[in-house]
């Protein structure tokens, strides 16, 4: 994407604007307004400005707990691989010999970046989630699944295990496809991705057959409904992961659009999977979740799961809440792969989306996107910050905001002064050096 932008706002009208629409955001409560309107939504997207920011988890938290208990919401998808997501979801709702504790389950969460959902924040959120399954029926608990396609092998060995007790017959088909991607797992998928260049279909008939089996087998699989959609949705994500790194040797918008429109399409099987009446909160970044088609994205021949939820299910059943904040320090790497660490935000450069709010000088703040359609956001791009899991501020001017037109990009908005960094579980020895605030309360 072309992050740059230019400042062609009326700065003191825009300011203006802002203020006139502002809610204060301090207590838990100031959020009142806000749940009720989205509320009624069918699904609820919440986004993020980094993956790395404490505040951003805390507020998710909170929103998320008061949409279950006030709202009736079913289950949380994530920006997360779906086995270790599926291995939480089994802690939370009490399966057996599915993990002593929160921090347990999500400690063995080793994929990089570890600190996305190894932290202190999602342990608090899961020994909620614990608490409040425990204290309801178990068709009224509430799940914690991921959306992503990054887990190739996980998602093989996941299928592997799960076959070997209820399907044995299909386990060297299985095994197959494990062992035609094997000899390219140490580099995360790229060596697949540079031999998919020579043979373009190197191993995606072993995975298309997979999932096809699978399907053909599925109605004969135990009562464990979940388990054995889990089962499922591992072999599609082989068959969406073959494509993927297939996509990505060959450069442009289509190693994205996979990714998302496998988030969307696991959005859809897990509303079906829970029923007519069920309801869903999504944790993704901005990036995701806040509409593509006002921002620079659509341009470049890009979607995001946010654009295809109110394409799919309508604008009034999907709420698009995103974040950002102005300055502070956030956890991320300097390169793919590389040691975690805490790094300085610097305060947003000038005609940023996020200066703006700064200068209207309230503090912290939500904003109903609506309120500002009359106004010239309506019609001029704003640099919007985006930070990832890589993230250099010397650099931040060349790759860091995306020109969005603000009123049609999210439908709610909430602005934080300062941000300070996440907590994660790895970063001591042990992991286990509780933070003093844990777990968080608004």
């Amino acid at each position: 994407m072309n992050h740059y932008f230019k400042q062609t706002l009326d700065i003191a009208d825009s300011v203006a604007n802002l203020h006139y629409v502002s809610h204060p955001l301090g207590k838990g409560e100031e959020l009142d307004a806000l749940i009720e309107r989205i509320g009624s939504a069918r699904v609820v997207m919440l986004g993020e400005a980094s993956h790395g920011n404490h505040e951003y988890y805390k507020w998710r938290n909170y929103i998320t707990q008061r949409l279950i208990l006030e709202k009736g919401f079913n289950f949380i998808a994530v920006e997360g691989d779906w086995p270790d997501c599926y291995r939480f979801n089994r802690y939370i709702k009490h399966y057996e010999e599915s993990g002593n504790s929160a921090f347990d389950v999500l400690h063995s969460f080793n994929r990089w970046p570890t600190w996305m959902w190894a932290n202190w924040e999602i342990t608090a959120l899961g020994e909620w989630l614990y608490d409040y399954n425990g204290s309801v029926s178990s068709e009224n608990q509430i799940g914690f699944y991921g959306l992503d396609v990054y887990s190739l092998w996980e998602s093989m060995e996941a299928i592997i295990t799960y076959l070997k007790e209820k399907d044995p017959a299909m386990v060297a088909m299985a095994e197959e496809a494990y062992q035609c991607f094997e000899p390219y797992r140490t580099e995360e998928g790229h060596g697949y991705a540079r031999a998919t260049s020579l043979v373009p279909e190197l191993c995606r008939t072993e995975v298309v057959n997979l999932l096809q089996g699978i399907r053909l087998h599925f109605p004969n699989y135990d009562t464990d409904h979940e388990s054995a959609f889990s089962t499922e949705q591992n072999a599609l994500i082989t068959v969406h992961a073959e494509n993927y790194y297939n996509a990505m040797i060959k450069g442009g918008p289509h190693s994205w659009n996979i990714r998302d429109l496998h988030m969307e399409e696991t959005l859809e099987r897990l509303l079906q999977f829970h029923g007519e009446q069920s309801k869903a909160i999504i944790w993704a970044h901005n990036t995701h979740i806040g509409d593509a088609r006002a921002t620079d994205m659509t341009s470049e021949g890009m979607v995001n799961i946010g654009e295809l939820a109110r394409m799919k299910f309508g604008e009034h059943q999907v709420a698009l809440l995103g974040f950002g904040a102005y300055q502070g320090q956030v956890m991320a790497g300097s390169r793919w792969g590389a040691p975690m660490r805490s790094v300085a935000v610097p305060p947003a450069q000038s005609g940023s989306w996020e200066q703006l709010l700064k200068i209207e000088g309230s503090g912290n703040k939500w904003l109903w996107m609506d309120d500002l359609r009359n106004t010239q956001f309506l019609e001029v791009p704003v640099g919007h910050r985006a930070i990832g899991v890589v993230y250099n501020p010397e650099y931040e001017q060349y790759g860091n905001y995306v020109p969005s037109i603000l009123p049609l990009r999210y439908d709610a908005f909430i602005y934080l002064d300062q941000v300070t960094a996440l907590h994660p579980l790895h970063i001591k020895p042990d992991g286990r050096q509780m933070p003093e605030t844990y777990p968080f309360g608004v």
